[in-house]
């Protein structure tokens, strides 16, 4: 079966793609590269043998998107992980996330509503949640007002999809994912950001390997245990496999809704001065920060209840905080020689 893979070169489509070829899918992405580099690809047939089929392509031009899906035809499901997604930045530039990441969104279902049958798996966020009133986070939790554009965007890509489900034939499962870290133990893919990294763990790793001065800890003052803001950190490659195992339930018909959701997390929560000890534990070196002002967007707590990712997916993370750090770092070592 073809499967259409959009940012399928970044951080968690690349090890989503991985997994999927290794289950015997064929794969094609779609990527612009905005976020990451053609090496990747490298990366991918080094681990599974296989180079998929990728095309360069900006999913906010409305006429290639058609242009792709004629030439595609026999694509039988999509996941979409190609959009836009640091919480600062979409706060400094939100006109940029509304046009990527709503706009691809609807230009790809117009195509997929026009097939007799579609399966379609978001890349969605615990960022949809806000900061919840309670812990851990289940499905069921409300939604709140999101604390950034980003946020935002997922809130509306989950209802554009929930009533495009409701009058095609489209199918969706969307996936709230929590704090992604860590690489493929063969070192062969893993976080590439361009520039100044936004996520907290390739800032460490950068940190650790002498690439930056020292880490910024955004807030000391949160009501958490060491008064830093606590977050569910997920290994990829745990990620990346409940994508293949939503895809399969999809494909094999066994989703009980049109639009079905799903918490993935590790269900427990660390803070982020937690990661960094962590760090210095799995690397042996001694990491230098300094505690800044709270970051515009950023909550205090989020992490998850697996519940029902684990019952009805049938999907469960299995690496630790230790093990997922020990592979970013190594990863960074690779990357730096």
């Amino acid at each position: 079966m073809k499967i259409l893979v959009t940012g399928g070169l970044g951080f968690i489509g690349s090890h989503t793609v991985v997994e999927l070829q290794n289950e015997g899918f064929e794969v094609v992405i779609v990527d612009n590269l905005s976020n990451t580099s053609l090496s990747v690809l490298d990366g991918i047939q080094n681990i599974t043998g296989k180079v998929p089929a990728f095309e360069k392509l900006d999913l906010r031009e409305k006429d290639k998107v058609q242009d792709f899906f004629k030439r595609h035809h026999d694509i039988s499901g999509v996941i979409h992980f190609a959009a836009s997604k640091a919480v600062g930045e979409s706060v400094e530039n939100p006109l940029l996330y509304y046009e990527n990441n709503i706009n691809a969104l609807v230009y790809i279902l117009q195509e997929l509503q026009q097939k007799p049958e579609a399966n379609f798996i978001f890349s969605s966020s615990c960022t949809v949640y806000g900061q919840a009133e309670t812990m851990p986070i289940t499905e069921n939790a409300s939604i709140q007002t999101a604390m950034s554009p980003y946020g935002n965007t997922k809130q509306i890509g989950e209802e554009i999809i929930t009533d495009t489900a409701k009058v095609t034939n489209v199918n969706a499962i969307l996936l709230r994912y929590f704090n992604p870290i860590g690489a493929h133990p063969s070192t062969e893919i893993g976080e590439l950001p361009i520039g100044v990294p936004q996520n907290l763990v390739p800032f460490i790793t950068q940190t650790g390997f002498g690439l930056r001065k020292e880490l910024a800890v955004y807030g000391d003052d949160y009501p958490t245990p060491d008064g830093t803001a606590v977050r569910d950190y997920i290994h990829v490659v745990d990620l990346a496999k409940a994508h293949v195992i939503a895809l399969q339930r999809l494909l094999n018909k066994k989703n009980t809704a049109k639009v079905e959701t799903f918490n993935l997390g590790t269900g427990t929560g660390s803070s982020v001065l937690e990661v960094i000890h962590t760090f210095e534990k799995v690397s042996g070196k001694k990491l230098p920060y300094k505690i800044v002002g709270r970051r515009e967007g950023d909550i205090t707590s989020a992490y998850a209840n697996t519940d029902k990712a684990n019952t009805v997916l049938g999907w469960k993370a299995q690496s630790t905080l230790e093990e997922a750090m020990a592979s970013a770092w190594k990863w960074e070592q690779k990357i730096r020689k």
